[in-house]
């Protein structure tokens, strides 16, 4: 691919390549979702101990969960599209072959569509309520995607070493 190129038109990158990409995003928005429940807003709380807004907190839990499952879905496309058996995933995830297939066969199916469409078909909402401009984006222009979130762990990193300048678009598989 030549310098500059996005892939528009083109998956410059593998299926799985293009899977691990999905589940990085997952990733990036669980991280900032539970990044941002963490500090405590002075005006969070009455000078009795009580909670100002009743259900905020547990709302903000309740996102950071939804986003942990489509990291979860997220990882098992990428492991099925990188190989792995439904054996694998269900003792990864300490359930059953069949469990394991029966929750994420239709994620699989969805990516595998999604991945050989017209980039103007991308982004139907899933079961786990995904970001529907992600997978579209990440569709039309996985090259950029991936510059995004290179950019987005640079920013994040807490002594993290030996990342280098493309700690996500440099590991990524190219399409032959």
């Amino acid at each position: 691919m030549a310098e500059g190129d996005t892939g528009a038109g083109a998956a410059p990158y593998t299926d799985a390549a293009r899977a691990r990409l999905v589940a990085a995003y997952e990733a990036c928005e669980l991280a900032d979702l539970a990044r941002a429940a963490v500090p405590i807003g002075e005006h969070e709380l009455n000078a009795d101990g009580t909670v100002r807004s009743p259900g905020a907190l547990l709302a903000d839990a309740a996102r950071v969960l939804v986003a942990a499952r489509r990291f979860v879905e997220a990882a098992a496309v990428f492991e099925r599209l990188g190989g792995a058996s439904w054996e694998i995933v269900g003792d990864v995830l300490g359930v059953p072959p069949s469990t394991a297939r029966a929750c994420f066969r239709a994620a699989e199916a969805r990516f595998r569509e999604e991945a050989h469409s017209p980039t103007e078909t991308v982004g139907k909402p899933g079961p786990l309520g995904e970001l529907s401009w992600w997978r579209a984006h990440m569709a039309r222009e996985p090259l950029e995607a991936a510059l995004d979130l290179d950019d987005w762990v640079l920013r994040h990193q807490d002594g993290d070493s030996g990342l280098g300048t493309a700690p996500v678009s440099g590991g990524l598989t190219p399409q032959r």
